[in-house]
């Protein structure tokens, strides 16, 4: 049996069948394991994996065991520094010691939050240098380590991959490399004037990414955002995202002058995304009010659930640290967590669109629906409206 026809510009110039491309979310390929990015792309989307946090033989990994699954295109997202500089940064060790010598206040606050809670310490061992960049958006939010993310890049040029994405960052020096290889470069934005700047270096897609998205995100929202981006950067295509979890938001944004778009918390409600069960359960439950924007977690703007953590950081009125300070300080607290499997505890971020997800599914049913329900919006305009 045939399959219902979707198709704009950007289809053909990623190869894929629907402009409908799977969010390269983090959390050290938990989000975006093997299983979903290929079903994302054999159901004639694009599968993209999250390689933040991924140490590049990981990474390695993540993209061939995904190439097992589709012959398919497939993409690879990092978070890049604004600049990648040589000299050295700061190690986590060093960050430690300076978090309780310059903010013992938030480290006492965060050492009985894990004791109120039973957590044992569990501090992450690795040492990536931790850099005090600033990315094109304000900075990028984790840590950096120059070598690391040379390694990665090296990895994705010498694997099978056909897009780079760059999920936050300045992607300019990555550019000429893809371009020598033949892939297509997406760059995020938050604003017109960051989507020119992604343009200007380069750029093949950008992401215009609304205040609505899980994760990191900008300030405005993707109904202004999205027709903004469009103008600023035509003819560069341009993928909507933040808020579109079914066929009316993919409707919406093709209206609204996109060629597609970028989804990642309606595939973080599927079978083969490998998140915790706790953290689909907020999806699946939780209301949009539920997905809150802060900064405790990373120093950076970032949406997710609103959990115990954020409600006692808010309660205590603490200042958010400077970067990477802040991230730094939660992520032995997101690591004692997880290592107790209290995921109500963890950071789980996702986007406002969880509010109209209720089940959990396979990631070929989702794109199923995304499809079908987009083809019913534009039809059903037709028969709503009356022009002339």
């Amino acid at each position: 049996m045939a399959r219902p026809k979707l198709r704009t510009a950007l289809c053909d110039r990623l190869g894929i069948e629907y402009p409908i491309v799977l969010a390269g979310m983090g959390s050290r390929g938990r989000a975006t394991p093997p299983a979903l990015v290929a079903a994302v792309s054999e159901a004639g989307g694009l599968g993209v994996v999250g390689g933040s946090g991924l140490p590049p033989e990981a990474l390695r990994e993540q993209i061939r065991e995904t190439r097992k699954l589709t012959a398919r295109p497939i993409g690879v997202d990092l978070i890049l520094p604004g600049k990648v500089a040589a000299d050295a940064g700061l190690t986590r060790s060093e960050v430690r010691r300076n978090l309780r010598e310059r903010f013992p206040e938030q480290v006492a606050f965060v050492e009985a939050l894990m004791q109120r809670h039973g957590l044992q310490p569990a501090p992450i061992e690795d040492e990536f240098v931790v850099a005090n960049t600033s990315g094109s958006d304000g900075g990028t939010p984790g840590a950096t380590n120059r070598n690391m993310i040379q390694q990665q890049v090296d990895v994705i040029m010498e694997e099978d991959v056909q897009v780079f994405a760059a999920g936050l960052g300045d992607p300019a020096w990555v550019v000429p490399l893809a371009r020598a290889r033949g892939m297509q470069v997406i760059g995020l934005a938050g604003s017109a004037r960051n989507a020119l700047r992604q343009k200007q270096v380069g750029v093949d897609i950008i992401v215009a990414q609304g205040h609505e998205a899980g994760g990191h995100t900008g300030r405005i929202a993707s109904f202004p955002l999205i027709p903004q981006v469009v103008d600023a950067v035509a003819p560069t295509p341009v993928l909507a995202a933040g808020g579109i979890v079914d066929g009316r938001g993919v409707a919406a944004a093709l209206a609204l002058g996109a060629q597609g778009v970028w989804i990642g918390t309606a595939f973080l409600a599927s079978s083969e995304c490998a998140i915790s069960d706790e953290h689909k359960r907020q999806i699946v439950e939780g209301r949009s009010q539920d997905f809150e924007v802060r900064t405790i977690y990373t120093g950076k703007t970032m949406r997710s659930f609103k959990n115990a953590v954020i409600d006692a950081w808010d309660e205590a009125g603490l200042a958010t640290l400077p970067v990477p300070y802040q991230k730094i300080l939660m992520d032995d607290l997101n690591a004692a967590a997880a290592a107790q499997n209290r995921y109500d505890l963890h950071s789980n971020p996702a986007g406002q669109g969880a509010g109209l997800i209720d089940r959990l599914r396979p990631a070929a049913e989702i794109m199923q629906d995304l499809v079908a329900g987009t083809l019913a919006a534009l039809n059903g305009m037709h028969d709503r409206i009356q022009t002339g």
